[in-house]
């Protein structure tokens, strides 16, 4: 479904700040799977999602999409079949505009039918407001409310609906929960296992939370210093703690960069 090959990046090339973010990744994900990624702060971690979304281009490798080299496709013409949601709440929605403006937004980007410049229908509405009552949030009652008045919280409920509103091929978590409250996080975490499997969404979640990362979806991947070190599934998933996890990977030195709670 997903194929990275010998993906490398070094940016600032013959600068004091050369940095060599991806060093030769290597990667397949089936459709369906779940990888939540782990790794401490300048692994490549992000740097690796936006050599998928399209940010910038690799200088050696390809990505492949659902049989499909995109390798050279832009990140706006890749956002039509990659949804991606980011740790910062405000990116991702438009404040000015309202709930369902954003939503009108995101399904006509997305959708093969329709073109980004049509208009949505009564029927378009009826579904938004759907789909936003099974946030249990409240927004269907909202929906000609600018959305700089929400909640961070209900802002990052609101991108992960508008990222899954036309179902995309691979959706793209980076630290989604990290900036909202735990009682919040937990929420939208619930919310994002259920759209995910509901929708039978591949899927990627880069995470600082050892217990979730090997709680939620199939595979877990540990990212250092630009490259993949190591890969769970199966029962070695299952049965790895986070002890053992910091023990495996040798970052007792960087245990306070992960959550074990």
């Amino acid at each position: 479904m997903l194929t990275l090959t010998n993906i490398q990046k070094t940016f600032g090339i013959g600068t004091v700040n050369e940095k060599k973010a991806l060093k030769g990744i290597d990667l397949h994900l089936d459709r369906g799977d779940f990888v939540t990624v782990l790794g401490s702060n300048g692994a490549g971690k992000s740097t690796l999602f936006g050599a998928i979304a399209g940010s910038f281009q690799p200088d050696t490798g390809s990505v492949v999409l659902d049989g499909r080299d995109i390798t050279a496709l832009p990140d706006y013409k890749r956002s039509k079949v990659i949804g991606r949601l980011f740790q910062d709440p405000l990116r991702g929605t438009a404040p000015s505009m309202t709930i369902e403006e954003n939503m009108a937004l995101a399904y006509l980007r997305a959708s093969h039918a329709r073109s980004p410049f049509s208009t949505v229908t009564k029927a378009d509405r009826a579904g938004f407001r759907d789909k936003l009552s099974m946030l249990g949030l409240g927004l269907e009652d909202r929906m000609d409310h600018p959305v700089g008045l929400l909640s961070g919280g209900q802002r990052q409920a609101l991108t992960l609906l508008m990222a899954t509103l036309v179902t995309p091929k691979l959706l793209l978590l980076d630290e989604h929960t990290a900036a909202l409250d735990p009682a919040t996080a937990e929420k939208v975490l619930a919310l994002t296992k259920s759209i995910v499997a509901e929708n039978h969404i591949t899927c990627m979640m880069i995470t600082h939370n050892i217990p979730s990362a090997l709680a939620l979806g199939n595979r877990t991947i540990m990212m250092n210093d630009g490259k993949i070190v190591m890969e769970l599934a199966g029962d070695t998933r299952k049965n790895m703690t986070t002890e053992d996890l910091l023990r495996a990977f040798h970052v007792e030195s960087d245990r306070m960069l992960f959550s074990a709670e």
